[in-house]
């Protein structure tokens, strides 16, 4: 699966479960640490729980498993990492406090606007 597929998948169940401000950043050029970050928040840290856990539940059907998961024991920032694509969920506290968007500045936005359901 490439990493644009993982995005659209990722975004997709994001979106579903009502994810806020969802925003994905091409950081290739900047770290090895991977190619893209996906960012979300929810607004509550149940709703944060299950946002990670459907972004999980749907790449596992389709069978990619994260490489690594952080924070799935209680937390208020889960990280899925699929080596090329890091997702990122925060209590919306939590996402104000580290500003992620701030230290990755250049890093290039992508336009996922086709993977959103305009309600």
């Amino acid at each position: 699966m490439t990493a644009e597929e993982k995005i659209e998948v990722i975004v997709k169940a994001l979106d579903a479960k009502r994810a806020e401000d969802i925003r994905v950043l091409k950081v290739t050029d900047l770290t090895i640490l991977g190619d893209y970050f996906i960012i979300a928040n929810g607004n509550s840290s149940t709703h944060t729980r299950t946002l990670a856990e459907e972004a999980e539940f749907q790449m596992s059907q389709r069978g990619i498993e994260p490489h690594h998961r952080e924070g799935m024991n209680g937390s208020n920032w889960y990280i899925l990492d699929y080596t090329d694509v890091i997702v990122h969920v925060f209590y919306q506290e939590t996402r104000e406090f580290y500003r992620l968007e701030q230290l990755w500045a250049d890093a290039e936005p992508v336009d996922i606007a086709q993977y959103l359901d305009e309600k």
